[in-house]
């Protein structure tokens, strides 16, 4: 728990400290299409530590500029939850995994550091068949430069009175599909 509070205050500070900056950055060209795959790895938060201890998943994000330093963003991929161990028992819990589909946006306030916000819809894929769908919600922190990204993010699932997350590390690659 010391983790997450020293994390959220860290994206704090980090957030007053770029919406206060007058510099702009060019990492994000304007009119310019851009694809990134990512991997992501992650934490449980929430309800969720109960039966898990850790997330893996793999992301596909576009990124359509819409200025020097602003982007909006359509991201998917896939999150599984690793399950722990039932305590007092040899059993596991069951694991799952959840198909992220989200809009956002990708702002760039010094050169190369951006903040992002995601939102969207999250579909649980469990071994029983039946699948809820979540609520996303998703704002980040990065840097990024013309082929690496490397991002931290607070993913929050919410709906049907189970309310869950993870935080997460994503390190992606990317490369222009068109530009002007």
């Amino acid at each position: 728990m010391k983790t997450l509070s020293k994390l959220i205050t860290l994206t704090f500070i980090a957030s007053v400290l770029l919406f206060t900056s007058d510099l702009k950055a060019q990492t994000t060209p304007a009119n310019a299409l851009r694809l990134s795959i990512g991997a992501d790895a992650g934490l449980p938060t929430g309800n969720l530590r109960i039966g898990s201890n850790f997330v893996l998943g793999g992301t596909i994000r576009l990124h359509y500029g819409i200025s020097d330093n602003f982007a909006v963003t359509l991201t998917s991929g896939a999150d599984h939850f690793f399950s722990k161990t039932i305590p007092g028992t040899n059993f596991k819990y069951n694991s799952f995994g959840v198909i992220p589909i989200k809009a956002g946006i990708k702002e760039f306030f010094v050169p190369n550091i951006y903040f992002a916000a995601e939102a969207g819809i999250g579909i649980e894929q469990v071994d029983s068949g039946h699948a809820n769908t979540k609520m996303i919600l998703s704002p980040a922190l990065g840097y990024a430069d013309k082929h690496w990204d490397f991002g931290v993010r607070y993913e929050n699932y919410s709906g049907q009175s189970d309310n869950y997350g993870f935080v997460a590390l994503r390190l992606a690659y990317g490369f222009a599909l068109f530009t002007k």
